[in-house]
């Protein structure tokens, strides 16, 4: 079975963006960058990877990407309709035109059913991207949690996960520090 796993930046108080879904306060540090690019080409947008020469880059932990609305706008609004052409891309949105983007599944409702249906078929892994309601709404799919941790407090925002209140427990299996004071954590449900 595929897994479905939870990378994203978040601030050490835990948003992921400002609270308009502002995220240039969140910038990715030379050091770090390299890395992702290294070990995770595939989460560089299509339209950065020729420049950082990742255009032949191979997938080498996600073939399928999911996200949410908020997640996706910001590269509509620049003019990427298929933020990520390089993988399977769906997004989860009752009020975005399929029209948009032919190479893009959108999807308007339950997206619990939706990543149970892709962790059963063949392939990669799933990444899931972002944003907080719909990482809240896929919790109990989760099986690691990334975290690029930024050495940053915003003080409110988006948070990582925007949902009801439903402990779940994950473990801490990794950590990797960066000299620009960034972090890799990766977490394992208990």
């Amino acid at each position: 079975m595929r897994e479905l796993t939870y990378y994203i930046g978040a601030t050490i108080d835990g948003y992921i963006a400002g609270p308009g879904g502002e995220f240039d306060q969140l910038p990715i540090e030379p050091d770090i960058s390299a890395h992702i690019n290294k070990i995770r080409p595939e989460t560089i947008p299509t339209a950065y990877r020729e420049p950082l020469g990742l255009a032949d880059a191979p997938n080498l932990e996600f073939d399928t990407v999911v996200m949410g609305r908020g997640t996706y706008l910001p590269g509509l609004e620049t003019g990427a309709p298929s933020p990520y052409s390089h993988l399977k891309q769906y997004v989860f949105s009752a009020s975005l035109d399929p029209a948009l983007a032919p190479d893009v599944t959108f999807v308007a409702s339950d997206a619990l059913k939706v990543v149970r249906e892709l962790k059963a078929q063949e392939g990669q892994g799933i990444w899931l991207c972002g944003g907080g309601k719909l990482a809240a709404s896929l919790v109990e799919e989760i099986d690691t949690i990334v975290l690029k941790r930024y050495p940053l407090v915003l003080g409110g925002g988006l948070p990582l996960f925007d949902g009801p209140y439903a402990p779940r427990r994950f473990d801490p299996v990794a950590k990797q520090s960066f000299a620009s004071g960034m972090s890799i954590e990766t977490y394992r449900p208990r």
